[in-house]
């Protein structure tokens, strides 16, 4: 049936949309104290700062001896100012892997005691929530057939825990459309009636279209707050790829119900339902190490955690009072709108002193990844141009020092590139330096900063990785769950041997995303690419042509400079040739099933799938809506 595009309030069937229940939703301003409801006898809470303490103490001592060592050797004959830049860097860079470090190293020790909480108490299965919860589903010219595919799957996870308890009939679906093409818009319309004729009796399924998409996602979100918010005690924010199930999203409502001082907990969802190579390392890297680094990081955050944008519950109030987004003063690309608003919005909860928790251990939540590699490099390029802002946000007023942190990390995570690649151009210089002014010394000098950054950093990067097979292997119930231990293993080794091959690429495409927000370009608003289809070998020319580029003219100076100067960037001149190649074949969908028929990169949900992704699948296939 084909629905002409009138105004959604305007059918005669259910309102597209339920009658309005303002909520105020005030602008923030960052530099002024704000205002809270939470009542006297709700003060500000938070957990001691001494395990927090010591994890920045012990990163601060991993920090100074190879500081200190490295010292040693770049003294050697005095120290120039290249010598004291490289230093600088390398302090920079390690005290980065440093710290990440400590905080996997925290999530091991809570996993291998079975110590870890990170809500105040556990969760009482089937409680009922108080309230109603509205799921919100914001789309911006999507896969309608998916994105309903998905809304159908949640809504019959929580049909089926309605057997089982009180709690699943207080959920409403709002699919909030940005789409502008009238085209799309019919089919979303299409879909929403659909969606209505399949989902369980009593569950409500609305519609609104926004005619002007002012502040993208977070003005959508922001839209229906202040139109219907009032309606709902909580939120649950959704992406266009996002699973939940039924149990988790009861499991949310009634800890928001019994703990009113939180005001969001984000769950960590999984990777999932993808076929492509490069997807397939990233489920299986995600599922193995993510939630040992999830435990650690929810461990340090407390009250104090972050938000990332979906697969979160929200208490609708709580959001309202707090997190207006203003406007930043100046010119794109740091002026303007906020563009990474979830970071901003759970700074801005905390400062209100609403609780902002992370719930690693709730299991249920689920998420895609990009399919290729081009395609992570585009949103790595959006997510850079809105952490940048961060860099304003960071000196708001009133935000607690971990907050502070949380925006701090998002800002650096953008900057380690271009550092990393300033840090080795620096040492393959200071090689050529000291070689062509005939330093005696500089020869052993040479050989110890490679092999000191090399295996420091090297047993850095992977020591996470192996703390979260060892957990896997030593619980017998993990062990079946991710089937064939020696598999499981090679597995690993190839997603190790796979992050070093990419590491240089990224490293260039962030530095050239860095330089393109500095310059002022806008990185646009569409569609993130969710479909998967095989990268010909044109079209990775096209885009790593230049990466190849790059590492033949780094490989031919550094072997013509000298065999050290060589040896020192081999790591980034081999993957940087071998950008066109691992962009095609990782982005093969028959090569990734193929590796999948034969037992390897296969997740615990892969082998027994969890009842949402089959209901998910089963959707998509049937093509139900």
């Amino acid at each position: 049936m084909t629905i002409q595009p009138t105004p959604p309030e305007t059918t005669s069937a259910q309102a597209w949309t339920p009658p309005d229940a303002p909520l105020d939703m005030p602008t923030q301003d960052l530099w002024r104290s704000p205002q809270t409801t939470l009542a006297p006898d709700q003060p500000r809470s938070g957990e001691t700062d001494g395990w927090r303490i010591g994890m920045i103490a012990l990163t601060l001592v991993m920090i100074y001896y190879p500081a200190k060592a490295f010292y040693d050797v770049l003294s050697l004959g005095g120290l120039s100012f290249l010598d004291a830049l490289t230093l600088v860097l390398f302090v920079l860079l390690f005290g980065w892997l440093a710290f990440a470090f400590v905080m996997a190293g925290t999530g091991f020790c809570l996993m291998a005691t079975e110590g870890a909480a990170t809500l105040a108490e556990p969760a009482r299965p089937n409680a009922p929530p108080l309230g109603r919860t509205a799921l919100l589903m914001p789309i911006f010219h999507e896969d309608v057939a998916a994105v309903f595919a998905r809304l159908y799957a949640i809504d019959q996870s929580l049909a089926a825990e309605a057997a089982k308890g009180p709690g699943a009939d207080a959920f409403d679906i709002f699919i909030l459309s940005d789409s502008q093409d009238a085209g799309v818009k019919v089919q979303e319309r299409d879909a929403v009636l659909a969606l209505r004729g399949a989902c369980a009796p009593g569950r409500d399924v609305f519609y609104r279209n926004r005619t002007e998409n002012v502040g993208r996602k977070a003005g959508n979100i922001a839209d229906w707050v202040r139109r219907f918010g009032a309606a709902y005690e909580t939120m649950v924010v959704l992406d266009a790829d996002s699973l939940m199930s039924g149990e988790i999203l009861i499991r949310l409502a009634a800890d928001m119900a019994r703990q009113p001082r939180l005001g969001l907990i984000q769950t960590v969802p999984l990777i999932v339902n993808r076929s492509t190579v490069f997807a397939r390392f990233q489920q299986f890297a995600s599922r193995l190490y993510g939630p040992m680094l999830s435990e650690g990081l929810a461990w340090w955050s407390g009250a104090e955690g972050n938000y990332w944008g979906h697969n979160a519950i929200i208490r609708t109030r709580a959001f309202a009072e707090q997190a207006g987004l203003p406007r930043l003063p100046g010119r794109k690309p740091f002026g303007g709108e906020i563009l990474s608003h979830d970071f901003v919005e759970a700074a801005l909860l905390r400062r209100g002193g609403w609780e902002v928790r992370m719930a690693p251990q709730l299991y249920g939540s689920f998420e895609e990844c990009p399919p290729t590699l081009p395609d992570l490099i585009v949103r790595e390029r959006r997510w850079c141009q809105g952490n940048l802002q961060h860099s304003i946000v960071i000196t708001a007023r009133g935000l607690h020092w971990n907050s502070r942190l949380h925006l701090i990390r998002g800002v650096s995570a953008y900057l380690t590139a271009p550092l990393s690649l300033v840090f080795i151009l620096a040492g393959a210089l200071q090689t050529v330096m000291h070689q062509t002014g005939g330093g005696g010394q500089w020869g052993l000098a040479s050989l110890r900063i490679s092999s000191w950054v090399f295996s420091v950093g090297l047993g850095i990067l992977i020591a996470p990785k192996l703390m979260s097979l060892a957990l896997v292997l030593v619980d017998e119930r993990q062990r079946r769950a991710w089937g064939d231990p020696v598999k499981l293993c090679l597995g690993c080794l190839l997603e190790t041997l796979l992050a070093a091959l990419i590491a240089p690429i990224l490293m260039l495409a962030e530095a050239q995303a860095l330089i393109d927000v500095i310059r002022g370009r806008d990185s646009g608003w569409k569609a993130q690419s969710r479909e998967e289809g095989d990268l010909s070998w044109r079209g990775a020319i096209d885009r790593h042509g230049l990466h190849t580029l790059a590492g033949l003219v780094l490989g031919v100076a550094a072997f013509a400079t000298s065999k050290a100067t060589f040896l020192w960037m081999a790591p980034v001149v081999v993957g940087l040739l071998a950008a066109v190649p691992v962009a095609r074949i990782t982005a093969s969908a028959d090569l990734g099933l193929w590796l999948k028929a034969k037992g390897y990169l296969i997740t615990p949900e892969e082998r027994d799938a969890p009842p949402i992704l089959g209901l998910f699948q089963a959707a998509a296939r049937a093509g139900r809506t």
